[in-house]
């Protein structure tokens, strides 16, 4: 089984929930296409979005039993996104004073409460057909969650789980635990949407105007916070993707955006 993983750069919200939005209801069709035995010779999902300089991505998916799906690597602009069983309360400032200060937001169909994206973030869009890959939903988000485990660990850096607590945390035995990655995942047919997002050089004063995740009791952190240092995007990416690879026993590579 594999999947291909597309680097999508810097891009803003809606256009990203576009894309993704695409891919994810083509492989839901194709597969209950699939289940009432029709069949097409068509490309599996055409997908297109804008980045931030103005270029046009697409996404093409073949009709290959092999192929579990997709995952999108993307940095976001400032946004705040809350999920379906959010409370609006745990955004601390005016919508108008949050978006006077550059930043979206967005009430969206993942789990999980209110959560911030921005420059700096590794944000994972694995788009997967979870009865292919062989899993149910818990052992995936629990695949999510290990995958970044073993790469902050690959820092220095001891992750772990919270029980009822989505997410990597640091600390988890102290008072005042800091999540490192958020966690939300919509699913429907057992195709998934939704990922992780894992802080590596971001910007935590944005984190201040929200009770990240629902909680006032915890923090959040960065890769960078905890190091000293300013690790490579690059290769947190290129972690991130051999551990999802290795633990989903899928064979996740890189590949590039059609550009029309």
């Amino acid at each position: 089984m594999k999947a291909p993983c597309y680097d999508l750069g810097l891009m803003d919200y809606p256009s990203c929930w576009t894309l993704q939005q695409s891919l994810f209801d083509s492989l839901i069709s194709h597969k209950s296409a699939k289940a009432g035995a029709k069949t097409s010779n068509a490309p599996l999902v055409i997908a297109e979005a804008t980045d931030t300089e103005g270029q046009s991505q697409k996404i093409v998916l073949s009709d290959n039993s092999e192929e579990a799906g997709c995952v999108l690597f993307v940095e976001h602009l400032p946004v705040y996104t809350l999920g379906k069983s959010g409370h609006s309360e745990n955004l601390l400032i005016a919508r108008n004073t949050l978006e006077a200060m550059g930043a979206q937001f967005f009430h969206i169909d993942r789990g999980g409460d209110i959560t911030f994206h921005g420059p700096g973030q590794l944000v994972g869009y694995p788009i997967l057909d979870l009865e292919k890959v062989g899993i149910g939903l818990r052992e995936y988000i629990d695949a999510l969650e290990e995958a970044v485990i073993r790469t902050v660990d690959h820092f220095g850096i001891r992750g772990g789980r919270i029980a009822g607590a989505s997410g990597v945390w640091i600390d988890i035995e102290s008072p005042r635990p800091r999540k490192i990655c958020a966690i939300g995942v919509r699913s429907s047919r057992y195709v998934t949407m939704h990922g992780f997002a894992l802080n590596v050089t971001t910007d935590l004063n944005w984190f201040a105007r929200i009770n990240p995740c629902g909680f006032t009791d915890r923090g959040v952190t960065s890769i960078a916070l905890e190091t000293g240092t300013t690790p490579s995007m690059e290769e947190v990416k290129d972690l991130v993707m051999n551990f999802l690879s290795e633990i989903l026993n899928v064979k996740i590579y890189k590949n590039k955006i059609v550009c029309p």
